[in-house]
């Protein structure tokens, strides 16, 4: 049985490293040693007990014919920084390199205009979860069937992520989205973000996933008060994103092996193939 090669970039990143240890122990995938990832990095890393070169902003311009030579053609899985989103996805279609985005950030529309305007399919998603994934189809469901169900409720949204998490959970602003189908007026500033390792202790969350963890809770109640819904998803460590991370990329190396080019799908594509 022939394997997928795979580049994981964002290594040291916590995430980054999480997703390609699952990746090197995983029979399906043969891994690309090689991870673009930001600037300052040591040059080398290991990673259960595979060597792994890591490429500068600087110089992945050139190293990227060099791998490509070697390695191509392989799936490119990107755990960076919301930051270098837009330049990434740039590069990644310039240089032909289908790919899995799993980093939130970045202009959105300006993404999926660049991976239509390619050679390439993609699957770009604020959240490689895939029960999560699942709970927000329930969500759009919802909204597409039942708009206005909950007008007039006031909703309150807490999400907690580790404290050098940079921006907002797109999870939860998807998810919101949904509830503004549903009638309730709440905007992505209104979100209350935690970031603070104390007050996530005295939320609950154990000092074990201080580091890796993302806690949601939406609360809705009735005009009345005389009504209360919640929903709640709590995901400590990372395991359940590396296990839909790599499902995808099998998914777009499934699309590129068809000849799909310019298109990009989402966790909803993935979890509908399986």
């Amino acid at each position: 049985m022939s394997t997928i090669s795979i580049m994981i970039n964002g290594v040291p990143g916590k995430v980054a490293t999480t997703i390609l240890t699952h990746a090197i122990n995983d029979e399906r995938f043969t891994v690309v040693p090689f991870s673009l990832t930001g600037p300052g990095a040591e040059k080398n890393i290991t990673v259960s007990g595979t060597a792994i070169t890591l490429v500068s902003p600087e110089e992945r311009g050139e190293m990227i014919k060099k791998i490509k030579a070697d390695y191509a053609p392989f799936i490119t899985v990107d755990y960076t920084h919301p930051t270098a989103v837009d330049a990434n996805v740039a590069f990644y279609c310039e240089n032909e390199l289908p790919f899995v985005m799993g980093t939130t950030g970045g202009d959105r529309d300006q993404i999926r205009d660049d991976v239509n305007a390619s050679a390439i399919p993609a699957v770009i998603a604020p959240n490689m979860a895939k029960q999560i994934v699942g709970l927000q189809a329930m969500m759009e469901y919802g909204a597409q069937n039942f708009p206005g169900l909950f007008t007039g409720y006031e909703m309150n949204v807490k999400e907690s992520h580790q404290s050098w998490k940079a921006d907002t959970s797109g999870t939860a602003k998807a998810i919101i989205r949904q509830f503004n189908h549903l009638g309730v007026e709440f905007t992505e500033a209104d979100i209350d973000m935690v970031r603070d390792p104390e007050a996530q202790k005295a939320m609950g969350i154990s000092e074990a996933h201080l580091d890796g963890h993302g806690w949601h809770t939406y609360t809705l109640n009735a005009p009345d008060g005389g009504s209360e819904f919640g929903l709640t998803h709590n995901i400590n460590g990372r395991e359940i994103y590396a296990e839909g991370t790599l499902d995808a990329s099998v998914f777009v190396e499934k699309k590129r092996q068809e000849g799909v080019k310019g298109h990009c799908f989402s966790m909803i594509d993935v979890l509908k193939n399986q």
